[in-house]
């Protein structure tokens, strides 16, 4: 086997998406209604893919650690991956008797998508499914969606706990991105507050959604009334007590927000690392064809930009364009460049989104073309 530097841990599944014309989404659901639609689109999807995949285009020799079943569904998965890298599977998991995860992505021209999701021999994965010895050949250990992976988020996340206590000991950077939890299933009646008060002390990089982190933290609180932008600083302070050493927030169109704590170690040891609070906007696409994986893209282009050595300023520049890169495709590979070719995009002058943040303090800083917030040390 060869070396490597990153290893993209977690749910794998096989996105079908579909080819929509502009149609009505009302007219869609009508019951016994017959609408017709384009070919369909097949790839891989899930931040082991998406993230695994897009860090391995980005520059970064990256393993994948993920559960498929042995039909079909996975025969096509691990086809797909193979024809960007054979070295990419080396880890996979093919499960005899289960089923391969798989997601119906309906993205229609001018709406945001939404997702029909079987999550399948993902439930089963568990922290021993993860080669720790292979660990210490690596930089990095990324893991994606712990809602959507049952033994991961059962007895208070406990088997989740012990995966990244064992990957820290590994002596690896350690990132942790989430899913929305279904509200009415079994992962939305988790205490996730627990989950992440034990988890996050073994977590070097936090990468959720502003969304995750209010259902987990906030299910039951209304939004404040004046500065609603200051509850996003906030619920990132909240986080960084639990023990994380930064926490970026995705915000979708709004772009990514980004706060750091007084300590890190390995690349956030670095000068101009700690004590930082930054926002980035987004990159306009060209044109805007899919939205789909664009978190999980952001996410590779920040780790790649970790990785790779950049300041924080430039990760979290590369990590919005990596996700303005991603948009510009239906699927979320096929949007990605290489690294060289994203960064050559950005200094080209890549024109930016515009956004307005509702809080105080916050200033713009016009040689990274980011802002800077009230809790910058930098």
């Amino acid at each position: 086997m060869t070396t490597f530097d990153a290893v993209a841990a977690g749910h794998i599944c096989l996105d079908i998406i579909p080819q929509l014309p502009a149609i009505d989404l009302q007219k869609l659901l009508v019951p016994g209604g017959v609408s017709e639609i384009g070919p369909a689109l097949l790839q891989t999807g899930g931040p082991v893919s998406n993230t695994g995949r897009n860090l391995d285009r980005l520059g970064i020799r990256t393993r994948l650690m993920g559960k498929i079943g042995d039909d079909p569904f996975g025969e096509i998965v691990l086809r797909l991956i193979r024809a960007q890298d054979p070295r990419l599977v080396e880890n996979m998991i093919v499960a005899p008797g289960e089923t391969t995860a798989y997601t119906i992505v309906i993205s229609p021209p001018r709406f945001d998508r939404f997702f029909l999701h079987c999550a399948g021999a993902n439930h089963t994965f568990g922290a021993d499914d993860v080669p720790y010895d292979r660990l210490h050949e690596a930089r990095l250990f990324h893991f994606g969606y712990p809602p959507f992976m049952k033994r991961m988020y059962t007895r208070e996340g406990e088997e989740l706990v012990e995966m990244y206590r064992r990957a820290k000991a590994a002596g690896v950077l350690t990132s942790l991105d989430l899913a929305l939890p279904d509200p009415d299933g079994p992962s939305g009646q988790v205490n996730w507050r627990r989950v992440l008060e034990k988890t996050l002390p073994y977590v070097d990089l936090f990468l959720p959604s502003l969304d995750e982190l209010l259902f987990m933290l906030r299910r039951d609180q209304p939004p404040p009334d004046v500065h609603p932008d200051t509850l996003i600083a906030d619920v990132a302070a909240e986080v960084l007590d639990m023990g994380a050493r930064l926490v970026g927030i995705k915000l979708g169109s709004r772009g990514l927000y980004l706060r750091t704590g007084a300590e890190g170690t390995g690349p956030l040891a670095a000068p101009g690392w700690q004590n930082r609070e930054l926002w980035a906007a987004c990159f306009r696409p060209e044109p805007l064809v899919g939205t789909t994986g664009s978190g999980d893209a952001t996410i590779a282009g920040f780790l790649a930009g970790v990785l790779h050595g950049q300041t924080l300023e430039a990760a979290l520049t590369s990590a919005v364009g990596v996700g303005g890169c991603n948009v510009e495709a239906a699927d979320a590979l096929s949007g990605v460049l290489s690294w060289r070719a994203t960064q050559a995009r950005i200094q080209a002058g890549w024109p930016r989104s515009t956004v307005t943040i509702d809080a105080p303090g916050w200033r713009w800083d016009d040689a990274h073309q980011l802002w800077i917030g009230p809790h910058d040390r930098g």
